[in-house]
């Protein structure tokens, strides 16, 4: 191991502590339970995954179906790893083989809960696999989900017609906003109030996910239920791997 990447590892676990400090606090002062810590390991090397494991963290997100598939066998089994980035249809089956596949959270249109329900039932594990529907709460072209007004459409299919996929809530990347109510976590509030009606259940059993690095306090008292952290805790991101 390099220098570099020691003298990160070292910090690592203090990072995390002060991050769930702070998840803490900010679910306190609402009277809220502290939401799912995703740790986003995107980019970064196992040993820096292997360091936060050690100081009990067990929800690892990743971005691309290569890291995970790569990384998986190199760590514990017990860790539940979340799928958060774009997938393409035809690279469902590869991520379906990873053992530990906890939740895909970026299911954006019905090519990808089809492909993904399809290759779940192929490695015929007794659970469904965990999904959330991402939805595109800035319009912003660079970034994946759904548009606001089809989230619902997309929910029902998955509810309906993937027998193999559990539809669990809805996530969403949102453009940077400092205020203390970014517009992204209030579209997708609403969001899953529509989907709660058509898929006949209480919105309250819909998780959200929401928030990151910069704003996951104003994600966390605005409802968000799971949070997806990586520089705070890993440093900077790195590119992406060819």
């Amino acid at each position: 191991m390099s220098s570099e990447t020691t003298s990160v590892t070292n910090g690592v676990a203090e990072a995390l502590r002060r991050v769930q400090e702070r998840i803490t606090a900010a679910a306190s002062g609402c009277g809220r339970p502290p939401p799912e810590l995703v740790a986003v390991s995107k980019t970064k090397p196992v040993e820096l995954l292997l360091e936060a494991y050690e100081a009990g963290q067990r929800s690892f997100g990743e971005n691309y179906v290569q890291e995970i598939v790569a990384k998986s066998p190199q760590l514990p089994s017990d860790i539940k790893w979340h799928f958060i980035g774009g997938l393409q249809s035809n690279k469902a089956k590869v991520l379906a083989g990873v053992p530990n596949l906890y939740m895909v959270e970026s299911v954006d249109r019905q090519k990808t809960a089809t492909a993904l329900n399809k290759a779940f039932a192929a490695v015929g594990r007794a659970e469904k696999l965990k999904v959330m529907v991402q939805v595109n709460t800035s319009g912003e072209e660079s970034k994946s989900g759904c548009q606001p007004g089809e989230t619902a459409q997309l929910a029902k299919f998955v509810d309906t017609e993937c027998d193999n996929l559990e539809l669990v809530g809805l996530m969403t990347i949102g453009a940077f906003d400092t205020s203390d109510e970014p517009e992204a976590f209030k579209i997708l509030a609403t969001e899953r109030d529509a989907v709660a009606e058509v898929v006949e259940r209480a919105a309250s059993t819909l998780t959200l996910s929401m928030g990151m690095s910069a704003d996951f306090e104003a994600a966390i008292r605005m409802g968000s239920d799971s949070v997806r952290v990586g520089s705070t805790i890993f440093g900077a991101r790195e590119y992406p791997p060819k």
